[in-house]
This record gives C-alpha cells, sequence and structure tokens, in this order.
C-alpha cells in the first residue's frame, strides 16, 4: 500500500525543467504569429525587495506595438516593443521571447504595414491602418 502511495506521488511531481518546457510550448505557439506591427500585452515577472528586506515577484503588462523581430524561431529569438508612456515619452524595450522572466504574450489588435522593421515609426506623423478581419 505505501509503496503504491510513494509511486503515484513520483509520478504526479514535475520537475522545474518540464514545467519549463511545458511553458515555452504554450508560448511557443503564438511567437511564430508575432510581426511587426502588432499590439502586443507582455506580461513580466519582476523581483521587488520590500522595505522590511523580503524579496517577491510580481507580474507587470507592458503593453505597445512590435517595431521589430529577430530570430523567432531560435532559443535566442528577441522582440523589440515600443509604448508610448504618459507625458507623450516614448520608452522601448527589448524582450527575449524565450526568457522564462516573460510569463505571457498576448495579442491586442493587428495593424497592417508593408515593412519587418518599423524603426521610422516615433517619427511617423500619419495614421496607420487597422487590419479588419475577413467575414465569410
Amino acid at each position: 500500500m505505501k509503496e503504491e502511495k510513494k509511486i503515484k506521488k513520483e509520478e504526479t511531481k514535475e520537475t522545474p525543467k518540464e514545467k519549463m518546457v511545458e511553458k515555452t510550448e504554450t508560448k511557443a505557439s503564438i511567437i511564430p504569429t508575432l510581426k511587426s506591427g502588432m499590439t502586443v500585452k507582455i506580461h513580466e515577472k519582476i523581483k521587488d525587495v520590500d522595505p522590511k528586506g523580503k524579496e517577491r515577484t510580481r507580474v507587470q503588462i507592458f503593453e505597445g506595438m512590435i517595431l521589430a523581430t529577430k530570430k523567432l524561431k531560435t532559443a535566442s529569438g528577441t522582440i523589440l516593443v515600443r509604448k508610448i508612456s504618459h507625458n507623450n515619452i516614448g520608452v522601448e524595450k527589448i524582450y527575449p521571447v524565450y526568457s522564462p522572466l516573460v510569463d505571457k504574450i498576448e495579442l491586442v489588435k493587428q495593424i497592417k504595414t508593408r515593412r519587418a522593421k518599423l524603426y521610422f515609426l516615433p517619427t511617423y506623423k500619419k495614421r496607420l491602418k487597422i487590419k479588419k478581419k475577413k467575414t465569410v
């Protein structure tokens, strides 16, 4: 009886590597579809230290437009995301897509673009066209 319970407990335990593989598999489903011009929400894990000295982790959301993607099919794939914060200050961040600090990537909307790299956008005056979904 006790041996059977031990075996069941050992089967249900997941190692951190297995959890990491599952998380990257779920991330891998959205990553090939990431393109420049998409507006995404990136859930990033951040470690904070309380005034008492305790460490805690929290999730912070960074919402912005993807300006460029690099090597998404490899383990070192990155995306460059630009956000306009309050007071019209632009913030650009480079995120390694498969990093364990990136918890989740959500697609908010997509804009039709003809370029792969949108480095000209900070100085661009015209509005971009929102891509409409085709209905059949």
